[in-house]
């Protein structure tokens, strides 16, 4: 049974960091496209970052270009959002997603329950 679940989500300042992960088991992760989603209250799901399957190019929203990292560690199977530069819009839960490919949250097969990620003075 394929889960993921992720974890390092909290609450922090503007301007602040934190780093999300996301362990998959019954999956091995390396194998697969990987993404990253969030949502807001009262706004539509946002895809947030992507590994390809393939070549493993990254792809990145535009809102958060040059502040967030994507990246992944075949050996611990887990799957990592670095966040910098944090700003109150970056507010909402975070999930993970596996077997698939793209922003678009209906292109993957497979989501973890998803972080709080709160960003407030």
């Amino acid at each position: 049974q394929v889960q993921l679940v992720e974890s390092g989500g909290d609450l922090v300042q503007p301007g602040g960091s934190l780093t999300l992960s996301c362990v998959g088991s019954g999956i091995t992760l390396d194998y697969y496209g990987l993404g990253w989603f969030r949502q807001a209250p009262g706004k539509e799901r946002e895809g947030v970052s992507s590994i390809h399957y393939s070549d493993g190019s990254l792809t990145y929203a535009d809102s958060v270009k040059g502040r967030f990292t994507i990246s992944k560690d075949k050996a611990k199977n887990t799957l990592y959002l670095q966040m910098n530069n944090l700003k109150p819009e970056d507010t909402g839960v975070y999930f993970c997603a596996a077997g698939g490919w793209g922003l678009e949250w209906d292109h993957y097969n497979y989501f973890g329950p998803g972080t709080q990620v709160t960003v407030s003075s």
